[in-house]
C-alpha cells in the first residue's frame, strides 16, 4: 500500500485543537490531505450520534461529489456523523476517529483514544495525551524564554478574576527570581476579556503579552522556550508543549465539578515526569523526560495495522 498517495479527508468542526489532531495524524500517513469543516442542522447538531438516522441533507457543508477519499480521519462529535455517512456511501473507505466517539467502535475501522478516556477495544489505539500537528524540535536553542500559555473557563474549570490574580502573583514572583529570562504570555480564543484585562494591568511591564492580534507566537514558542507554564484546562496545549522535551509547569485551576478524565490526564503526565505543579515552587528548575511525539508513534502503529488487516 502506497500511503503517500492515499487521499485523506481530515474532518472536524473547525476548532483549532481538533484540527491539530487530525492534521497531525494525517501527515504521518499521507501528503494528500483535504481539510473539511463539517456542520449540522438542528437537531443533529445538538444530539449525540446514534439517536437519529443520517442523511446527506443534515450537513450544512458541501460533500465533494467529484472525489472519493481513501480514508477519513475525524475528531469531535459532529465529525462522527460525517464519517458514518461517508462510510455508508463509500464502503471500502477506511474511517478513523480520534477521541471516544460515544458510539460502538465497530462503526469505525480504527479509533485513536487517549488513555485518560478509558476507551478500549480491538480496533482502538490508545495515546498518551492528545495527538497534534507539531513535530520534533531539533534546534538546541538557549532562548532564556519562559512561556505562559493561558486557556479559559470551560465546563470543567473556573477561570475568573480570583484565579488570574493568583497566577499573576506567581508570575511576578518567578520573574523576580529569574531576571535574566524573558517572560512571554500567550492567551487563547477561550481566554475571557476580564482575564486578558487583568493580565495587561498586572504584567504589562514585565512580559510580552499576545492577546490574539497579529502574528501568533505559539508555534515558535513551542520550539524555543526554556520553560512552559500552562493552565490546567487544556489537555491539548499541554500535550503540544510536551513535544519540546522542556519542563512544563501546570497552574491548576479549581474544578467546577471534578472530572475523572481530566484528573487522570494530569496524573499520567505527572507520573511520566512531564509536568509539575507551579504553585509548589518559587524557582524554576530544569529536568528531562522522554518528549512526546504521539502522532508519529500512533501513525507508525496504524500503518502496520492497516497493512496487516488488508492482506
Amino acid at each position: 500500500m502506497n500511503f503517500n498517495k492515499l487521499k485523506i479527508w481530515a474532518v472536524t468542526d473547525g476548532s483549532q485543537g481538533m484540527i491539530s489532531q487530525v492534521i497531525g495524524l494525517s501527515k504521518q500517513l499521507s501528503k494528500n490531505i483535504t481539510n473539511i469543516k463539517t456542520d449540522l442542522i438542528f437537531p443533529w447538531n445538538k444530539l449525540q450520534p446514534g439517536f437519529l438516522p443520517i442523511y446527506k441533507w443534515i450537513f450544512k457543508n458541501k460533500i465533494p461529489n467529484d472525489e472519493r477519499p481513501d480514508m477519513i480521519i475525524s475528531c469531535g462529535r459532529k465529525s462522527v456523523y460525517f464519517s458514518l455517512y461517508c462510510k455508508k456511501k463509500f464502503p471500502r473507505l477506511i474511517n478513523i476517529h480520534i477521541q471516544n466517539p460515544k458510539i460502538s467502535s465497530k462503526k469505525f475501522n480504527y479509533i485513536i483514544s487517549p488513555n485518560h478516556d478509558n476507551f478500549y477495544g480491538n480496533n482502538v489505539l490508545n495515546s498518551v495525551g492528545a495527538l497534534h500537528q507539531f513535530t520534533k524540535n531539533n534546534l538546541n536553542v538557549n532562548s532564556k524564554l519562559i512561556t505562559c500559555i493561558i486557556g479559559g473557563d470551560n465546563q470543567h474549570y473556573y477561570f475568573g478574576q480570583k484565579e488570574i490574580i493568583r497566577l499573576c502573583k506567581k508570575l511576578l514572583e518567578l520573574k523576580k527570581n529569574h531576571q535574566i529570562f524573558n517572560l512571554q504570555i500567550i492567551t487563547s480564543r477561550r481566554t475571557s476579556y476580564l482575564v486578558k484585562k487583568i493580565i495587561n494591568q498586572k504584567l504589562n511591564n514585565i512580559a510580552n503579552i499576545w492577546n490574539g492580534d497579529g502574528y501568533n507566537p505559539y508555534e515558535e514558542a513551542i520550539k524555543i522556550s526554556s520553560f512552559f507554564i500552562v493552565t490546567s484546562d487544556s489537555t491539548s496545549m499541554i500535550s503540544e508543549t510536551a513535544i519540546s522535551g522542556k519542563p512544563i509547569y501546570i497552574f491548576h485551576l479549581p474544578f467546577k465539578r471534578k472530572s475523572l478524565r481530566i484528573a487522570s490526564f494530569h496524573d499520567e503526565f505527572n507520573k511520566l515526569g512531564i509536568t509539575r505543579d507551579i504553585e509548589k515552587v518559587n524557582k524554576l528548575v530544569n529536568w528531562k523526560y522522554n518528549l512526546l511525539n504521539e502522532s508519529e508513534r500512533i501513525g507508525s502503529i496504524l500503518k502496520k495495522r492497516i497493512i496487516e488487516d488488508n492482506l
